[in-house]
């Protein structure tokens, strides 16, 4: 992917993101279409961007800034509420299953960190 496809696969995903929030929810060819756009983005970040959080908090932090995203987006993506996102920043609440699973494939951000958490 180029510098030029990586900036225009960015702003897909700003606006699947957006459409998502203000929507509750996306189709399901959105989704897929999403979680594609992520993943692709996710491996050109890596290879061009590399940069290795030390825990899960500072990685969930480095991927809402880099998709420019708050909490609320977050826990929509998630599938959870925004308060619980908040205690997970704040480290004041572990995490599930079911979220663990969704930091992986939604946010793209490495098992290792999410075990260690």
């Amino acid at each position: 992917m180029t510098n030029a496809e990586y900036r225009k696969k960015s702003k897909r995903l700003e606006d699947l993101l957006k459409r998502m929030t203000s929507e509750g929810k996306l189709s399901k060819l959105l989704e897929i279409e999403l979680d594609k756009i992520s993943d692709e983005i996710a491996l050109y970040e890596e290879q061009y961007y590399a940069f290795k959080a030390s825990n899960l908090i500072e990685m969930i932090e480095l991927r809402m800034y880099q998709r420019k995203l708050k909490q609320k987006d977050v826990a929509k993506i998630l599938g959870t509420t925004p308060s619980r996102v908040s205690e997970i920043l704040n480290g004041k609440r572990g995490l599930i299953i079911d979220l663990a699973k969704a930091l992986y494939t939604k946010l793209n951000i490495d098992p290792e960190l999410i075990l260690s958490a």
